[in-house]
C-alpha cells in the first residue's frame, strides 16, 4: 500500500475504525468477559453436625495465599499455577476445629481440578452456629463464581454498601426496619455518618426464611448508595441509640433516640426523632440539651405494676407514652445511688438497708448505672463487687466476665429474661435472670472470635423459632478495638448472624439456677 492509498483510507478508515472500537467497548462494558464456573475449583467447608456451610473459614496455602469462605461456606479457587496439582490448605475458623496431623498442622491436601468440588467438615466447638453475613460486598461471591444457586437477590453488592456498624431493628407496619451506624461505600474511603436504613419482609411472610438469608431493601440516594436516615443536623456523626414503636393518636409511630457527636467524646446534643414514611427517614421531634455519650440500646416493652414501660436498657426505662418519652426528666434509672440518683464522684452516697446492704430502686432523672459507672463506684469503695446489678461470672471457670454491650429479652422457652452480651473483644456471653434488672450473675460463653472483635451484639427476638428454643443474634465483626493484625477481606466491619439453641444440654448450669427447661 502506497502513501496515496494510506491517505485515501485515512478519512473513512479512521471513522470506521473508531466506530468499531466504540462498538467493541460498549459490548465489553455490557457483557464483560467473565470466567466460566468450570474454570474454578470449589471447596466447601461445612459444620459436621448440621451440614450447613461455614462462613468466615480461612484457607491458607503453604505460601500464604488466603481465601475466606462465603456465606454458603464456598471458596472458588482459580489460581492458574495450581491447576491439576495437589495443594495443601491450612484451615481455621473461630469456634470450629479440624484434627491436626503429627506435625500439629490443621488442614487438608486436595488436587485442584477446575470444574470439580471438594467438601471439608469441621467440628463446632462453641455453642452458637455461624449462619451468614448480612451486610457488605460479596456475601455470596464464591457461590456466584461457581455458578451455584444463592438465597438472596443481591448476593454481591446491595445498596453499594461495603461495610456497616451496629445494627438496630424493629417490626413496623408490616415490615422489619433495619438501621446501622457508620456506612462504608465502594467509591471513596469515607461513606456517610447519618445512619443507614433498610427494610425486609417480616418473619412468617412469603419469601422470608431467616435460615436462608435476609433480603434487605436499602433506602438509597440518586446514585444507588445508602442514604442517611438522620439528615439533620447536617454535620458530624448521627448515631441512633435505639429505635422503638409507640401508639399515639390512634397510630403506630416509629421513633428513634439519636446522639449527635463530633467524635467519641461527649455528645453535642441528643434528639428524639420520628420516622417519616413518605420521605423514608427520621425528622426531629424533640431536641435535648443533653451530653451523655452514645451507647447502643435495644429497647423492649414490659408491664410493671399495671403500667406499660419502655425499657431502653434493663436498668433505664420510661412510661411507654410519647409525651413521657419526650421528657428526659421522666426517665427512670434502677439505682442504689442515694438522694436524686445523680453521681457525685467520690462524694456519692449509697442507699442501704438496716443490715447495710445496698438497696436498688427506680428513680426519675437519675444517672444510669452502666458497667463503667459500676466499676467506678466499686473503685471508690462505695459498693462491693457483689452489690453490682450486673456482675457476670463464667459458670465454667468462675472468673469475672466484663459484661459489656448487649440486649435483653423475655424468652418463653426458658421462662426467663435472657441476655446476650459482649465480654472481652470477640466474646459473646449468654445469661438469664428472673427480672430484667437482675442481679445478672452467671454467664456461659457461646461464641468467640480469637484476635478479632465482635461488638454490639443483639438478639433479635422477633426471629425466635420453636417457641424460643432457637434464637438468632448478630453483631459487628471488626478489627477495631481488637488485637487483630490484619483485616478480613469483605467480612471486616460487617454484620454476621448466629443461631443458638437454648435446649442445648451445654447450657445446663448445675447449681446456678440456670437449668434447661
Amino acid at each position: 500500500m502506497g502513501p496515496a492509498d494510506s491517505e485515501a483510507l485515512s478519512k473513512p478508515g479512521r471513522f470506521v475504525a473508531g466506530l468499531v472500537f466504540r462498538i467493541l467497548l460498549l459490548a465489553w462494558i455490557a457483557f464483560p468477559f467473565c470466567p466460566e464456573a468450570s474454570d474454578y475449583f470449589g471447596i466447601r467447608v461445612v459444620d459436621e453436625e448440621s451440614g450447613r456451610g461455614i462462613p468466615l473459614a480461612e484457607l491458607s496455602s503453604v505460601h500464604q495465599v488466603k481465601h475466606w469462605t462465603d456465606s454458603q461456606g464456598w471458596v472458588a479457587i482459580g489460581e492458574p499455577g495450581w491447576r491439576g496439582r495437589e495443594v495443601y490448605f491450612h484451615l481455621r475458623s473461630d469456634g470450629y476445629e479440624i484434627p491436626r496431623d503429627g506435625f500439629g498442622y490443621a488442614g487438608f491436601k486436595v488436587r485442584v481440578l477446575p470444574g470439580q468440588r471438594h467438601t471439608v467438615r469441621m467440628r463446632r466447638t462453641q455453642l452458637a452456629e455461624r449462619m451468614y453475613r448480612i451486610t457488605g460486598e460479596g456475601i455470596y461471591r464464591d457461590s456466584v463464581l461457581l455458578g451455584l444457586k444463592v438465597p438472596i437477590r443481591e448476593p454481591l453488592l446491595n445498596g453499594l454498601v461495603l461495610g456497616q456498624d451496629t445494627v438496630i431493628a424493629v417490626p413496623f407496619r408490616g415490615r422489619l426496619h433495619w438501621f446501622w451506624g457508620d456506612t462504608e461505600r465502594l467509591s471513596y474511603p469515607l461513606g456517610h455518618f447519618g445512619a443507614a436504613g433498610a427494610t425486609s419482609a417480616l418473619p412468617g411472610s412469603k419469601g422470608f426464611d431467616v435460615e436462608r438469608g435476609i433480603e434487605l431493601s436499602y433506602f438509597v440516594d440518586g446514585g444507588g448508595f445508602s442514604r442517611p436516615m438522620c439528615p439533620e443536623p447536617n454535620h458530624g456523626l448521627r448515631w441512633i441509640e435505639s429505635v422503638f414503636t409507640l401508639e399515639h393518636g390512634g397510630r403506630e409511630h416509629l421513633m428513634a433516640r439519636v446522639a449527635h457527636h463530633k467524635d467519641l467524646g461527649p455528645a453535642l446534643g441528643w434528639y428524639l426523632m420520628k420516622f417519616d414514611e413518605k420521605r423514608g427517614g427520621f425528622e426531629v421531634d424533640t431536641a435535648w440539651d443533653w451530653h451523655e455519650g452514645h451507647d447502643s440500646a435495644h429497647p423492649f416493652q414490659h408491664r410493671c405494676q399495671q403500667k406499660d414501660y419502655l425499657y431502653l436498657y434493663p436498668n433505664y426505662r420510661v412510661l411507654a407514652e410519647l409525651e413521657e418519652v419526650r421528657r428526659l426528666e421522666r426517665y427512670e434509672a434502677w439505682t442504689c445511688v442515694a438522694g436524686d440518683g445523680k453521681l457525685k464522684g467520690e462524694l456519692t452516697e449509697i442507699d442501704r438497708d438496716s443490715s447495710g446492704a445496698a438497696v436498688y430502686s427506680w428513680k426519675p432523672g437519675a444517672d444510669r448505672l452502666h458497667k463503667g459507672r459500676l466499676r467506678e463506684l466499686t473503685r471508690w469503695g462505695k459498693i462491693k463487687p457483689e452489690e453490682q446489678w450486673l456482675r457476670l461470672r463464667d459458670v465454667d471457670s468462675g472468673k469475672e466476665v466484663e459484661g459489656g454491650r448487649g440486649s435483653v429479652a423475655w424468652n418463653a422457652h426458658r421462662n426467663r429474661w435472657i441476655m446476650l452480651a459482649s465480654g472481652e473483644a470477640g466474646e459473646i456471653w449468654y445469661s438469664e435472670c428472673e427480672q430484667p434488672t437482675g442481679p445478672w450473675t452467671q454467664a456461659k460463653k457461646v461464641a468467640s472470635h480469637l484476635d478479632y472483635n465482635f461488638y454490639n451484639p443483639v438478639h433479635h427476638s422477633f426471629l425466635d423459632r420453636e417457641g424460643g428454643r432457637v434464637i438468632y443474634f448478630e453483631g459487628t465483626y471488626t478489627a477495631s478495638f481488637s488485637r487483630a493484625q490484619s483485616k478480613t477481606p469483605r467480612y471486616d466491619y460487617n454484620q454476621v448472624l448466629y443461631r443458638l439453641r437454648l435446649d442445648d444440654s451445654r447450657l445446663r448450669f448445675s447449681g446456678t439456677g440456670l437449668g434447661v427447661k
